[in-house]
């Protein structure tokens, strides 16, 4: 495993400074946060996915090793020219959010499916954020979707089942699907806190990823809209030597 960062922690800078802030704060590796209201625009990105490669070599030294879409509301063609930019940069994980609660499980399903298959073409693996508010919200959805898509993995967010009903047992399950990793401190009752305040057992988290062989990037991605924004350097660099010590 290896510790990285999302440029979702600093919405109000270009992708160019936020990838100079995390070098500054010793990652060597990140994120790119895609979203229309804060981050890097998806059109931006599919519009002209050699263009976008490009610009990403061209002004940062680190390693992108994943993106991660804001949006739901984005179909097959758009998540293919994604993909095709992911491809250029060397990353193979993609995440998408889940549909919002009530969105019937076949309608999701179908719409997983054509995500998924875009991203195969490039060699890229789709997965689903766990979050609360979305069809992943219930772990054991979140389960069944993998179950119904072929290669569709998850982005696991244990900050969002930290007041779940089902305990570890919501985590879990959902260790054998997992793709990808989002951490931030949280409590039960805030899924965001400062770094040593909340509840998340990273240890137990790591292990029992370990346990079920999975090998790739845990991502600190902090919300920015819970942050106080002169914090966020700090709370980084935190996590991310908190989390070194761990691996």
């Amino acid at each position: 495993m290896f510790i990285c960062a999302s440029t979702r922690c600093f919405p109000s800078q270009t992708l160019e400074d936020a990838c100079s802030l995390l070098a500054d704060l010793e990652f060597d590796k990140f994120e790119i946060w895609v979203d229309d209201s804060t981050g890097v625009p998806v059109a931006t990105v599919a519009s002209d996915p050699d263009a976008f490669a490009a610009r990403v070599r061209e002004i940062t030294r680190l390693s992108p090793i994943a993106i991660c879409l804001g949006s739901e509301h984005i179909g097959g063609e758009d998540v293919a020219r994604v993909s095709k930019a992911a491809k250029l940069l060397r990353i193979t994980q993609l995440t998408v959010p889940a549909s919002p609660l009530g969105t019937p499980f076949n309608a999701e399903i179908d719409r997983l499916r054509e995500l998924v298959q875009a991203g195969r073409i490039e060699g890229v693996r789709v997965s689903l954020k766990t979050q609360t508010g979305r069809l992943t919200e219930d772990p054991r959805t979140a389960v069944e979707l993998c179950q119904a898509v072929k290669g569709l993995g998850l982005t696991l967010d244990p900050s969002y089942y930290l007041a779940s009903p089902l305990g570890e047992q919501a985590l879990t399950m959902m260790y054998p699907y997992t793709y990808h990793v989002h951490l931030r401190d949280s409590t039960p009752q805030q899924v965001q806190v400062q770094v040593g305040l909340g509840a998340v057992d990273y240890s137990r988290i790591i292990t029992q990823l370990e346990r079920a062989h999975y090998d790739r990037g845990l991502s600190i991605e902090l919300l920015p809209e819970l942050a106080d924004p002169e914090a966020i350097p700090l709370e980084l660099r935190k996590l991310r030597m908190l989390l070194t010590t761990l691996l």
